[in-house]
C-alpha cells in the first residue's frame, strides 16, 4: 500500500472511530432513551407554601396536594427513621411530606424535652435534606385539653422555630387529637401558641387541631359549624382531620366534605383500619375519602411509618430491628402496600 493510500485508510479510521464514541446524534432531549434530569423535589417544585382561600397553596399560588407518612412515636420508633427508609420514603414512595410526631406524654417529649427537640430537630433536618416537607407534630393525646400542655407548647414551639426559621419547607401542627374539650377551648389554645410561632417565623403554615380526637367535633355529637362560626383568629392556618376508614364511615367523610367546602383542612393522620389502627384494612372506604382529598386538593398523612405490630404500620414487624429492607413491596403489610402504590403518582405541582 502506498503511502499516500496509507494515510488516508488511517484517517477515515481515526473519524470512525472517533464517530463510535462520540453519542449519536439522536441522544436528545426529545429522545426517550437519553439520560433525563432527575425531578425536581417537592420544596424545589412549590417552595414555600401559604393558604389561600381553603386550598394549600405553592410560592405560584397554585394549589397543590402533599402526601406522605406520619412517624410512629419518636420515643418507641425512632430507630424507623434511618438514611435507608427515609431514601425510600422519599425515592421510592414519592413522599412530599413526612410528619414527624414528638408524644408530649406516654414516656415522650415531658420525660426528656432536650432529648425529644433534639430528636425531632435531627428528623427535621434529614427531611429537609431529601427536599421534603416536615409536619412538625406536637402529638397530645391525654389529657386531651391542649391548655394541659401550653407551657411545654411554648418552649418546644419557641426551640424548634428558632432553630428551623427561614427554611420554607416546616408546618407546625399544634395539638394532635384534642377531645373532651370544647371548640372554644381548643380555639384559646391555638390563638396563644400561633403568635410564639409567628413571632419567629412568620410565614410557616400552623396546623389546628379540631374537636373530638381532630374529627370536627363528629366524635362528641358536634359537627364542623363551631368552627365554621368561630373560627381561629389568625392567617395562613388549616384545621385538621383525623380519620381511620374502617370506623369513621359516612358521616366523617361528609363532613370532611361540608367542611372542606368552607374552611382549609389538612388530613394530618388517617388509616385504612380501625380508630385504633388496627384489625382488617377498609381499603373500598379508604378509597372514597382518598377520591375526595384528590378532588379538593386535600393534603393528607398516612398513619403510619414503622413496623409496629398494628396493621396500620406500613413494615413488617421486625423490619426495622434489622435495618430493612426499605424498598419495593416486599417489606411492607398490606396496608403498607397499597398506600405506597397511591404515593407514587406526584400531585400536578
Amino acid at each position: 500500500m502506498r503511502p499516500a493510500r496509507l494515510a488516508a485508510t488511517l484517517a477515515a479510521a481515526l473519524v470512525a472511530a472517533l464517530a463510535s464514541a462520540a453519542p449519536p446524534a439522536a441522544a436528545t432531549a426529545s429522545d426517550p432513551s437519553a439520560p433525563r434530569a432527575a425531578a425536581p423535589t417537592p420544596v424545589a417544585a412549590n417552595g414555600q407554601l401559604t393558604v389561600c382561600g381553603t386550598k394549600l397553596c405553592n410560592k405560584n399560588g397554585k394549589a397543590i396536594q402533599l402526601r406522605g407518612m406520619s412517624s410512629h412515636g419518636t420515643q418507641w420508633y425512632a430507630h424507623c427513621l434511618t438514611n435507608g427508609s427515609l431514601d425510600a420514603l422519599s425515592g421510592d414512595w414519592g413522599a412530599d411530606v413526612l410528619r414527624v410526631s414528638t408524644y408530649v406524654q406516654e414516656g415522650g417529649y415531658e420525660t426528656d424535652p432536650k432529648k425529644y427537640t433534639d430528636l425531632a430537630h435531627s428528623l427535621i433536618e434529614q427531611a429537609s435534606a431529601r427536599g421534603m416537607y416536615v409536619i412538625v407534630d406536637w402529638h397530645m393525646l391525654s389529657p386531651g385539653d391542649p391548655h394541659a400542655n401550653l407551657s411545654r407548647a411554648k418552649t418546644f414551639f419557641t426551640e424548634i422555630a428558632k432553630r428551623h426559621q427561614g427554611k420554607s419547607n416546616v408546618l407546625y401542627e399544634i395539638a394532635n387529637e384534642p377531645s373532651g374539650v370544647s371548640w372554644s377551648r381548643i380555639k384559646s389554645y391555638a390563638e396563644q401558641i400561633i403568635p410564639v410561632i409567628r413571632n419567629i417565623d412568620s410565614n410557616a403554615p400552623v396546623l389546628v387541631g379540631t374537636r373530638a380526637w381532630s374529627s370536627f367535633g363528629v366524635s362528641e355529637g358536634a359537627n364542623e359549624s363551631e368552627v365554621v362560626n368561630n373560627p381561629v383568629k389568625a392567617a395562613n392556618i388549616m384545621y385538621t382531620f383525623h380519620f381511620y376508614a374502617a370506623s369513621h364511615r359516612d358521616e366523617y367523610l361528609d363532613t370532611l366534605s361540608r367542611a372542606s367546602a368552607k374552611l382549609p383542612v389538612f388530613v394530618t393522620e388517617f388509616g385504612t383500619q380501625n380508630y385504633a389502627g388496627e384489625d382488617a384494612n377498609d381499603f373500598g372506604m379508604s378509597q372514597k375519602y382518598l377520591d375526595l382529598m384528590a378532588s379538593r386538593k386535600i393534603s393528607w398523612v398516612n398513619w403510619n411509618f414503622s413496623d409496629d405490630n398494628r396493621s396500620g404500620a406500613v413494615f413488617k414487624t421486625g423490619t426495622c430491628d434489622k435495618g430493612g429492607p426499605w424498598t419495593g413491596t416486599a417489606p411492607l403489610k398490606p396496608a403498607g402496600v397499597w398506600i405506597r402504590e397511591r404515593m407514587r403518582t406526584a400531585d400536578d405541582f
